[in-house]
């Protein structure tokens, strides 16, 4: 269960957000702070005391607008630190959302705050928080394992790919078991930190993996970046838009920017004929 701190210097929106997440079950504590210095003097507490602490905080609920100290400037003297609570951003300002997922925010919920939206908000922060745990464990199993020359699933070195009768496919856990997901299902992959969301047409999933490693590792199948925070399976592009001199791909239901630098290259890629995909079994 999740340990929060909820930051906002109205004390109105702060009471709400705070009753918002006491509601929800895998909220363990939800704790206030009504301005940045504040919130900042009980995170530094809560990482001198250590993750397994009584004053440990897992995610930040963090408003932009603030006297002083601004959320986003939070977010910033937070990336300092090795191991720093995730940041889901909570505002009434559509305009800092690029901003706030270049910090490597969870989630940039708006204001007023629907109960059915801070929920998602909180199912992606838990979802990372386990992954980061997770990863943790095993990198401490595999220290004590010397030489066996194998890295644990969500590891530090992230999951590894192993052979199927589907082709490559990746492990991920979901519910506590681990499921093996064919690499060929991925439609694209987005950016959450130090680790990869993996977007299939059934779902995603979260592994712990840098974006960079999978473009490295997965361009000869035919995945691109077209952003610092999206790597697209080219043969899943449907459309590629072009609007008042931004460039976006529609992959499935989801639309992706794509990033000037990227741009000329993808549409270079798009221009070439593509072999099609070999029918699957009767």
């Amino acid at each position: 269960m999740l340990r929060v701190l909820a930051v906002d210097d109205e004390k109105p929106a702060l009471e709400e957000l705070l009753y918002l997440l006491r509601a929800d079950s895998r909220i363990r504590s939800a704790e206030g702070a009504t301005d940045a210095t504040e919130a900042l003097r009980r995170i530094g507490r809560a990482l001198d005391a250590g993750p397994d602490s009584e004053e440990a905080i897992d995610v930040v609920f963090l408003d932009i607008h603030m006297a002083g100290l601004t959320g986003l400037d939070v977010a910033r003297l937070l990336a300092g630190f090795a191991r720093p609570p995730q940041i889901v951003f909570v505002t009434a300002h559509e305009g800092f959302a690029v901003q706030a997922f270049d910090l490597k925010a969870v989630d940039y919920v708006l204001k007023p705050v629907r109960r059915e939206r801070l929920a998602e908000a909180v199912r992606r922060a838990r979802e990372l928080v386990t992954a980061q745990h997770a990863g943790e464990q095993a990198a401490r199993q595999a220290a004590g394992r010397p030489g066996t020359g194998t890295a644990e699933a969500g590891g530090p070195a992230g999951p590894a790919v192993v052979p199927g009768p589907a082709g490559e496919q990746i492990p991920v856990e979901l519910g506590g078991v681990m499921r093996f997901v064919p690499v060929d299902d991925i439609t694209y992959v987005e950016a959450q930190g130090d680790y990869a969301r993996l977007h299939t047409a059934d779902g995603s999933h979260l592994v712990r993996i840098p974006l960079s490693t999978l473009e490295e590792r997965w361009a000869a199948r035919g995945f691109v970046r077209i952003h610092r925070s999206h790597l697209v399976a080219l043969g899943r592009i449907d459309e590629l838009r072009l609007d008042a001199g931004a460039t976006s791909v529609r992959v499935g239901t989801a639309e992706l920017a794509v990033s000037r630098r990227h741009a000329r290259q993808l549409r270079d890629l798009l221009m070439q004929p593509r072999t099609p995909k070999p029918p699957g079994p009767a």
